[in-house]
Parts: structure tokens; sequence; C-alpha cells
């Protein structure tokens, strides 16, 4: 007999969680607080240039997990694309990530791989044995110049502290490729939804066990009517924030439009200081197989996220994994709930690792039905 199941989000967590116990038989009712399904994934054709917007920001599939790319593959047409992200830097424009076109422009030189190798070499700080922080970090690998120009003013206005104070962890590989490869993910597989995530998102809850319910807040009091609830909203947020609410950044865009092109890329960085915004992407060229005349653009700040505001990246530094630690162990003593996704879990997950987990999740519910075991609160440790 099917359970009667809530996803409480109607994001990519949510769909694919309801979508997979739905095809097993259980009745699921999505539920979103928003007006729409797709979470910070939803686009929208733009009613004055018809230019696909990413509405809460760009979102650039990219995956080695095959099985994933099978996934999204089966509910629409995904079109190549490969991000090239520039930054203006000094009244230059440089490509990211660093690689050997960017070292040969910035010092002015010709160098081939092994002589680049060689010079970022002498220009490391070679004293750094044990980086603790993110500019001790990035010192290390590639030395004050570049670090200054391409990663020190955007990292502060990103994360709205100095480089200092965020953990060596954040920077995880070598940020620089000693050839001309400019694309800016090494996955296997790279594209874009031909017409934007919102369809590809419907088509996965398009289901007759799936039942969806918009500008619909989810009241964590009536869990127990459940069978079983699935949460992608904030962690915290399950709690009524009683602990005190978890950090995190938020963006505002300011939006512009333009006729003809404005930057010929689709995301142009601001690694200095002295500009406000992070980057601007301009959203026609998220779509290179369209034509348009028209183009609408994105102003991105990061600020410090209020509780009105739309959580985008989790802080995850000392203060806030003490508290995190807290509500994890609040979750733990929580009946018949599971916390997914990158709110649910305080996590800053890609597309591609949301859906992998969410698969997961889904599969980990039936077995546990089938054992007759209890499903935990986490299927992925947060801490």
């Amino acid at each position: 007999m099917g359970k009667r199941i809530v996803m409480v989000g109607a994001g990519l967590s949510g769909a694919v969680i309801g979508r997979m116990l739905s095809e097993a038989g259980h009745d699921v009712t999505v539920v979103d607080s928003r007006s729409h399904i797709g979470g910070n994934c939803y686009t929208k054709r733009d009613a004055e240039t018809d230019v696909m917007v990413h509405v809460y920001g760009p979102h650039i599939f990219h995956t080695d997990d095959e099985e994933v790319w099978n996934y999204v593959n089966r509910f629409t047409t995904f079109l190549p694309y490969k991000n090239r992200v520039k930054s203006t830097v000094g009244g230059q424009v440089y490509s990211l990530p660093i690689n050997l076109h960017t070292i040969n422009q910035f010092f002015g030189k010709a160098l081939r791989p092994d002589e680049a190798r060689t010079f970022i070499a002498t220009q490391a700080d070679c004293s750094i044995t044990d980086p603790q922080s993110f500019e001790d970090q990035a010192l290390a690998f590639i030395g004050r110049d570049l670090y200054e120009a391409f990663f020190k003013g955007y990292t502060e206005k990103q994360w709205g502290c100095s480089p200092t104070a965020l953990p060596a962890s954040i920077l995880r590989r070598l940020p620089v490729r000693f050839n001309y490869d400019d694309n800016y993910f090494a996955h296997r597989f790279q594209g874009m939804p031909e017409h934007g995530y919102t369809p590809m998102i419907a088509a996965i809850l398009d289901h007759p066990n799936v039942t969806v319910q918009l500008d619909t807040v989810f009241d964590p009091a009536t869990a127990a009517e459940w069978d079983h609830v699935f949460w992608s909203g904030p962690l915290d947020g399950f709690f009524g924030y009683r602990l005190g609410r978890l950090g995190y950044r938020t963006l505002d865009f300011k939006t512009f439009r333009h006729e003809g092109d404005y930057q010929g890329c689709a995301v142009m960085n601001y690694g200095e200081s002295t500009v406000p915004y992070t980057r601007i992407t301009e959203h026609k060229h998220f779509a290179p197989w369209e034509s348009h005349k028209g183009s609408v653009l994105y102003e991105e700040y990061s600020r410090a996220c209020g509780p009105k505001d739309i959580p985008y990246y989790p802080i995850r530094l000392v203060e806030e994994k003490a508290l995190l630690a807290d509500y994890v162990a609040e979750a733990q003593k929580t009946l018949n709930v599971t916390f997914v996704g990158r709110l649910g879990t305080y996590r800053y997950l890609d597309m591609d690792v949301t859906i992998r987990e969410a698969l997961d999740c889904g599969l980990a519910y039936l077995r546990a039905q089938e054992n007759g075991t209890t499903m935990p609160a986490f299927a992925v440790d947060p801490l």
C-alpha cells in the first residue's frame, strides 16, 4: 500500500525524490512557498526580449556522473554549452580559470607550459608549508600578483570578510592550468536544457501520483499527519530558528537591458574590490543556439542574508558549524522527517550532486520500506 508523502520544496531535490517515490506507487504531494516550481533553478522568458533568464542567477549543468546525466536527459533535451568565464582586472580582460593564456597575458610573456610551471613556482610563496587560510592557500599556489588580481577582491565581496578569515579548504584545488583550455569546468558532461530548467522540472513532476501545491507554506507542526516528510527548506527553519539562524550569503541582482551584445560572454567577473558587484551575467549567452537583438543582464551583489532574504551560500565557519551540529542533533530526534538538498543539509551543492543525492535518498527510502527499517534524518551527513 502506497504511503502519503510530502516533499517540502519543488526544486531539484523535491522533484527527483517525488518522482521516484511516485513511480513506486506512493502518493506524493509537493508543496512550495513560492509561486513557481524549480527553486533557484527557475528560468523564464523575458517578456521584452524573449531571452531565457536564469531568474535566481545562472545555473550551468556539468557532471561526471553518467547516471545523473542520463536522468536529466530523460526529461529534456540538453544542448552543448561550455562555460567560459572572463575577468576584467586593471582595465584588461582575462580568461578564467587561470590558464596559460592568462599567465602570458598578465605577465607579458610567451611561455610554454613547462616554462610557465617553472615561472609560477617562482611566484608561489614557498614559506607557506601548512596553509591555514584561503589567502595562505592561494599564495602558496600562485603567488601574490595573481592572487590579488583574481581572488582577493572577488573573495572579499563574495564572502564579506577577509580571505585570511576563510579556511584553506575553500580553495580545494590548484586554480591554474598550464595549457590554453578556458573551459571553466572539467567534467565529461556539460550542457544547458534547450528550453530552460523550468520545463525539465515540470516534466519530472509530471506523474499521476504527484500533486503540486504552490504558494503553500508547510507547517512543520503538521509533519505527523504524513507517513513521511522530505524537507528541502532551511534546516533551522524546520525548527522555527529556535536555536538561532544559520549563516548564509545572499545575492542581489540589478537587472538592466541592452540592445545588441553587451559583453560578448555569459559571465564577466570583476575581481577588484573597488567594483561593488562580483560579476555581470548576460543571459542570452547561456543559450547560444538562440538569437536575440536585445539582451538581459544582471549585476550580481553578495551580502549577508537577512531573515526575509533568499539564502544562497552557507557560510559554514566555526560558529555556524557549531550551531549546525545542534540542529543536526534536533533533526535526528525527529521521526519520519528526512532533510535533503542544499538548505536541508546546509551544504553548497552543485545541481548534479543534488540530483545524485536525491536519487540515492529516494532509493534509501524504498529500501527502508521493504526492510521495515526507519529512514534516517539525513541520507548524507551534513557535518
